[in-house]
C-alpha cells in the first residue's frame, strides 16, 4: 500500500513538472529541440501541456521502481557502513571536524587580504578542505590515546569522575561488554566467577534469553521446569548482590529464530564476547570470529591435574557403555568411568586413574576398579 501511494505521488510529480515544461514550450524556447513551428504551438498551447503532462507521468511512473531499487540500495550499505563505526569515532569526528573549520577560519582571515581574488578564493577553498579532513582523521586514528588521556582525567577527578561512571554503567552495550548465554546461566557457575572478582562487567542478559528461560520455566517437563527457574533464580541473585554489573537488555532480532543465532548476531554487531557453555555455539562462534568464553574450558583451566597411575575414590551410580563399566561423578562433575565397576554401584571404593581424556565439552577420567 505504502509503494502504490509513494508511486502516485512520484507519478503527480512528474505530471507537475511536465507541465511546467510544457508551459515553457510554449513561450517559443525550445523549436529547435522539439522540431516543432513556433505557430503550430502558439495554436495547440493546451495540447502541448498535455502532451507533456502525460510523458512525464508515464516516465515518472515507470521509473519509480528503477529509482526505489537504487535508493533502497543506497540506504543498506548506508546502514552497513554506519553499523560498523563506532559511537566514539562519530562523536571525535564532528568534534574534530568543528575544531578544524575554525582553525580554517582562523587561517584564512590574512589569506582574504591577498589582492588577486582567485588566487584568494582558491587557497581559501584549499585551507578548508585540508583542515576539515585533518580535524576528522586525526581524533579517529589517536580514539586510544585521547580515550585513555580523559580516562586518567576522570580518575584525578572527584565528583567529575562519579558523573562519567554513571553514564558509562547506563550504556551496557559498550566496549568489553559480554552477553550470556542461557545454558552459562543456568550452569549457575558464572555467579561464582563474578563473585571471585576474575570477570569483569557489564554482563549484558538479552531479552531473548530471558523469554527462553520464562519457557523453559513453564514447561511441562519437570527437568526442564527445573532449569528454567534455576536460571530465572541466577539472574536475580545476581541483579540483587552485583545490581550495576547486569544489564538487561531489550533487544531482539525477529527475522533470526534461534537464540542462538541471536546471541550470534549480537556478539558480531555489538562487538561483544559470549558466555557460554554450548560446544555447538563455541565452534561456530570461532568460526564467525565472535569471541567465546567457555566457562568448561575455564574450569578445566584450573581444575587439579589427575595423572595415570594416582588413586581417588569415588562412588558409581550407574552403568556405562560397555560390559561391567559403572560411571561415577566428582563434585564438579567430572566423570570417571571406572572398568569392573559395576558391582561397585552404591558403594564407595578406591580407583586407580589408567587415562584422561581431555575435550572441549570437559574433562573424562578412565580409571580401574581396586580389587579387594
Amino acid at each position: 500500500m505504502l509503494k502504490r501511494v509513494i508511486r502516485g505521488v512520484c507519478t503527480v510529480i512528474g505530471m507537475v513538472l511536465g507541465y511546467l515544461l510544457g508551459v515553457v514550450a510554449c513561450r517559443g524556447r525550445w523549436q529547435s529541440v522539439l522540431f516543432v513551428s513556433k505557430s503550430w504551438i502558439q495554436q495547440h498551447q493546451w495540447l502541448t501541456i498535455i502532451l507533456f503532462v502525460i510523458i512525464f507521468g508515464f516516465i515518472f511512473y515507470f521509473i519509480f521502481p528503477l529509482v526505489a531499487k537504487v535508493g533502497k540500495s543506497i540506504s543498506e550499505s548506508v546502514e552497513k557502513a554506519m553499523a560498523e563505526v563506532r559511537l566514539a569515532d562519530i562523536v571525535l569526528g564532528i568534534f574534530g571536524l568543528i575544531i578544524g573549520l575554525l582553525i580554517a577560519m582562523l587561517i584564512c582571515v590574512p589569506i582574504s587580504q591577498i589582492p588577486i581574488r582567485w588566487l584568494s578564493s582558491v587557497i581559501t577553498l584549499v585551507v578548508y578542505v585540508l583542515m576539515a579532513y585533518l580535524g576528522v582523521i586525526i581524533p579517529v586514528r589517536k580514539r586510544d590515546q585521547i580515550m585513555s588521556s580523559l580516562q586518567t582525567m576522570r580518575e584525578n577527578s572527584g565528583g567529575f569522575s562519579k558523573r562519567l561512571n554513571r553514564k558509562k554503567t547506563a550504556n551496557p552495550l559498550e566496549e568489553h561488554a559480554k552477553v550470556l548465554d542461557t545454558s552459562a546461566i543456568i550452569d549457575g557457575r558464572i555467579y561464582d566467577i563474578i563473585q571471585s572478582g576474575f570477570l569483569e562487567g557489564p554482563l549484558v542478559v538479552p531479552s531473548f534469553v530471558l523469554s527462553e528461560l520464562q519457557l523453559l520455566a513453564d514447561n511441562g517437563d519437570d527437568l526442564k521446569r527445573v532449569r528454567g527457574r534455576r536460571g530465572l533464580d541466577i539472574i536475580n541473585k545476581m541483579q540483587s548482590e552485583y545490581g550495576g554489573m547486569i544489564h538487561i537488555v531489550d533487544k531482539d532480532y525477529p527475522n533470526l529464530r534461534g537464540v542462538d543465532d541471536k546471541l550470534l548476531e549480537m556478539g558480531q554487531e555489538e562487538k561483544m564476547k559470549i558466555i557460554t557453555n554450548d560446544y555447538n555455539l563455541n565452534k561456530v562462534a570461532k568460526v564467525r570470529g565472535i569471541p567465546v568464553l567457555n566457562i568448561n574450558a575455564l574450569a578445566n583451566a584450573v581444575k587439579p591435574v589427575v595423572l595415570p597411575g594416582e588413586t581417588m575414590q569415588v562412588h558409581p551410580v550407574k552403568n556405562g557403555k560397555e560390559s561391567g563399566q559403572a560411571v561415577a561423578y566428582l563434585d564438579d562433575g567430572t566423570m570417571i568411568v571406572v572398568e569392573n565397576g559395576r558391582r561397585f554401584i552404591g558403594q564407595k571404593i578406591v580407583v586407580t586413574v589408567t587415562s584422561v581424556l581431555q575435550t572441549a565439552a570437559g574433562r573424562m577420567i578412565f580409571g580401574k576398579a581396586d580389587q579387594h
